[in-house]
């Protein structure tokens, strides 16, 4: 249980996109110092393998990978579930709470990472992927965040010192603490498309699912540019399709591409020859691939799980 020092414990990383190695390597110095053992369940295939290693575990450390009732149900020993990374929609919370599984996320440890790769993907539609013709700057022009946690407050950093101008929408953040953040806040999620981008930093809930459609992108101005690392369900597709045939001038900068075959085939039709310039799609979800996200995530992940048991700490954990 949390708060009961100095016990053998389980600790299994299941990571079906593994961690860098170096990565795994301070994670295991972590659990090794606690006293823990640490089991490595890397770049697995089938959901059977993460039921049948889980079934000794008394705490997870996840990255993409989906904890479920069906997870739980094999999980007899385990209070714990570490999330590395900022996004928790792959865990199942009612189900975690039901079990009295405490479920945890590593806010910020991966913010300056996807940061950068916000203005990565930001400069190379503003240049038009390198192409040889004239793009613009992005100095003196607006960047409004959906959401302005961690995440969100790296890339207004970045912005600043870009010269841009920041607007932000987070109905949990007081609108005079975004003031003193250096933003200016904005009343209303549909004021932030107002300006030229929008930036989405937003949890994906039943509140936030396909919210962004056609309605709020047509009141962009022109070269209005949506940018989302946040997950592609925020955004309403069909919407979107809808939105590149009528609008030459919009773009569309994604964090991985739609698992939906037909949609990501829908938008890159729609924009032709101009994918990679009004339409960017990662390979994969890419925001906290760096190695410095890989280890700041996985050794937080790793402290929490310690904290919890050796001293009953809860600070990041999660409620459904």
């Amino acid at each position: 249980m949390a708060g009961e020092a100095g016990k053998a414990r389980t600790v299994l990383l299941a990571t079906e996109k593994a961690f860098a190695a170096d990565a795994v390597s301070k994670i295991e110095a972590v659990t090794s110092a606690a006293g823990y053992k640490l089991v490595r369940l890397e770049n697995y295939k089938s959901k059977d393998d993460l039921l049948k290693a889980v079934a000794d575990a008394d705490a997870m450390i996840i990255r993409s990978d989906k904890v479920d009732q069906a997870v739980l149900d094999k999980a007899a020993k385990l209070k714990i579930v570490v999330r590395a990374g900022a996004g928790y929609d792959n865990i199942d919370l009612k189900a975690t709470e039901g079990k009295g599984v405490v479920s945890m996320n590593t806010p910020g440890q991966n913010a300056n990472a996807v940061a950068e790769l916000v203005f990565g993907m930001m400069i190379t539609s503003a240049r038009n992927n390198y192409d040889g013709t004239s793009g613009f700057e992005l100095v003196n022009r607006s960047i409004a965040f959906y959401g302005f946690g961690a995440v969100a407050r790296a890339v207004h950093k970045l912005a600043q010192g870009f010269g841009m101008k920041s607007f932000a929408y987070d109905p949990y953040i007081p609108a005079e603490k975004i003031a003193e953040m250096g933003a200016t806040p904005v009343a209303t999620v549909a004021g932030l498309f107002e300006h030229q981008y929008v930036s989405l930093h937003v949890p994906l809930t039943d509140e936030t699912k396909a919210s962004i459609n056609k309605a709020l992108l047509m009141k962009m101005p022109k070269g209005g540019t949506l940018i989302n690392t946040a997950r592609c369900e925020v955004v309403h597709e069909a919407d979107m399709v809808e939105v590149f045939k009528a609008r030459q001038d919009f773009c569309y900068l994604c964090d991985v591409a739609p698992d939906d075959k037909a949609a990501k085939e829908a938008m890159a039709a729609a924009v032709g020859d101009k994918f990679g310039k009004r339409l960017i799609f990662t390979a994969k979800k890419m925001g906290a691939q760096t190695l410095e996200a890989n280890d700041n995530c996985g050794v937080a992940a790793a402290n929490q799980i310690v904290a919890f048991f050796e001293k009953g700490e809860t600070r990041f954990a999660l409620k459904a």
